[in-house]
């Protein structure tokens, strides 16, 4: 089946969705998600969105504090670019829909996160995700001009190389996309394909990340041909519940930004010992003094204590993390919650311009999936839907402006080619590869590295990406095979370039480079696939 489209969307989170309605009213939107359109990060996140609206805060202070989290390796003109344009980003969330929390006063209500300086953080309780992919959802689904194609899983890009026989890719021209209930390959033409993929939390064994989170627009956009960049900059947050019930549940920043603080097992605040802003330390630094504690003294997690604020407060503040924390059997008002780090953002992605474009023309990337220059080496609390929101504007306005310039015509698209394929009877290859490369990732390429147990990584995934190759071809393809085949490529770049980077920087620490190197290393490390 072919379909063709001014604009392509492949999925749901804020950052898609957003532009989805930036540009719905020019042309017609091809929305595609695998799952259902709420099964997003953006959907989970608790914290909230920064931006500069108090009168206490100043751009100058927002933009500081990014650069210091991102160790100096953030882009500043796209830091600036981006931090002066929160406030419209707030405007057109609220135009849209989306409610955040105020005070007594019709105030918003502004919370603070590791690494921020003042208060900026705007939240709708601690379900800020959810209400904001509420919010947009009900806005795409009553537009005329977008199409929403659920449960359908992008499968590769298609490239003016592929259509013309040959050479290295110049331009994209839309997807294949599996749809996955009726196991049919749509071949999806489009004038402009914009990833908003989100992560790759489920390349590592722990995460906090939702299932969907496994690294496919980073996977498509490198096999096509676009630039990779700093994909060894993956965050760990410090604080998801530790239990053996619990599906890897997030513990908001902001619960350490009300005042929360981390102890040992037997009650010793530890991260005083770790840096100058202690528990308010960026990221990076708490889930690297976590690690540590872990190790030292033997222990399976460390404890988050918030017993010492109104218990009322907490409740008020944190519903959704206290409920969840109660049916757990842990009261949070009481008693210190349990928790450890676990793989949560990329903060490399599909390199792009200050536009949103990467190297492949007419293949654009916004929101998790995308290497914009904001984060650096380590992302600044609840930048990440700002940088959605800002970059789905700026994406937009480009993309409107190529268009008006006139459009070149989409070449004859051949459909997919099923070739020999057959069904597959070997599943358990599929369940296995996929627990070995989560395992071996966690293992060899976690919070702390070094190149002894980068090249161990890279062996064990070299054999078993040559394994799924083969096994890939030989069968129709499945959304578990796609995902498979999509967080080897992931794991293997996220290796690559955390080989390439011989020092410590942010996210990226390694054991036989500890220092950080401006002189060498203030560069982004980029990858390529070879044609």
């Amino acid at each position: 089946m072919k379909i063709t489209t001014e604009f392509l969307v492949v999925g749901s989170g804020i950052a898609g969705l957003s532009y989805a309605l930036k540009v719905a009213d020019h042309g017609r939107v091809a929305v595609v998600t695998k799952r259902e359109i709420s099964e997003t990060a953006t959907n989970l996140a608790q914290g909230g969105i920064a931006s500069v609206i108090s009168s206490e805060d100043s751009f100058a202070s927002h933009v500081r504090d990014t650069m210091v989290a991102g160790v100096y390796l953030s882009h500043e003109d796209v830091v600036q670019m981006v931090v002066e344009s929160g406030p419209q980003a707030i405007c057109d969330l609220i135009n849209w829909g989306v409610r955040f929390t105020k005070r007594a006063d019709d105030s918003y209500d502004l919370g603070r996160e590791g690494g921020h300086s003042k208060r900026r953080i705007l939240h709708a309780k601690d379900m800020t995700g959810q209400e904001i992919e509420r919010a947009l959802v009900e806005a795409v689904r009553s537009h005329p001009n977008i199409t929403i194609y659920e449960h359908h899983i992008a499968i590769d890009l298609i490239t003016d190389a592929k259509v013309g026989g040959g050479g290295r890719p110049q331009r994209c021209l839309g997807a294949h996309v599996l749809d996955i209930r009726k196991r049919q390959v749509l071949t999806l033409g489009a004038q402009i394909t914009v990833l908003a993929t989100g992560g790759a939390g489920k390349v590592y064994l722990y995460t906090c990340n939702p299932d969907v989170a496994t690294g496919d627009g980073v996977a498509m956009a490198y096999r096509a041909g676009a630039s990779i960049a700093n994909m060894e900059f993956m965050q760990f947050h410090p604080t998801t519940l530790f239990h053996p019930n619990a599906k890897s549940f997030l513990i908001s920043e902001a619960v350490r930004g009300e005042g929360a603080i981390l102890r040992r097992s037997d009650g010793t605040a530890f991260m005083t010992q770790y840096h100058p802003l202690k528990d308010l330390a960026p990221r990076d630094v708490v889930a690297r003094a976590i690690d540590n504690e872990l190790k030292v003294h033997g222990d399976d997690c460390v404890y988050l204590d918030i017993t010492h604020k109104d218990p009322d407060f907490v409740k008020d503040r944190f519903p959704h993390i206290y409920k969840t924390c109660l049916s757990f059997g842990i009261d949070m008002t009481l008693e210190p919650i349990p928790v450890v780090p676990a793989a949560h953002y990329l903060c490399g992605g599909v390199q792009v311009d200050i536009w949103g474009e990467s190297d492949l023309a007419n293949l654009f990337a916004i929101g998790e999936v995308a290497c914009t220059g904001l984060h650096g080496a380590n992302r600044l609390a609840s930048n990440s839907l700002l940088e959605g929101v800002v970059f789905a504007d700026r994406v937009a306005q480009r993309c409107l402006a190529r268009l008006a310039e006139g459009a070149q015509p989409l070449p004859e698209i051949t459909p997919w080619d099923y070739g020999r394929a057959t069904d597959s009877d070997e599943e358990v290859v599929v369940a296995h590869n996929w627990d070995e490369i989560r395992r071996c990732m966690w293992n060899y390429v976690g919070i702390v590295r070094s190149d002894k147990r980068l090249d161990r990584a890279w062996r064990r995934l070299q054999l078993i990406d040559e394994e799924i190759s083969e096994y890939y071809w030989d069968f129709y393809p499945t959304s578990d095979l796609i995902e498979l085949r999509n967080i080897t490529t992931v794991a293997k770049l996220i290796v690559r370039c955390a080989q390439q980077r011989k020092e410590s920087r942010g996210l990226h620490y390694t054991i036989d480079h500890p220092d950080t190197d401006d002189l060498h290393w203030k560069q982004d490390t980029v990858v390529r696939k070879r044609f």
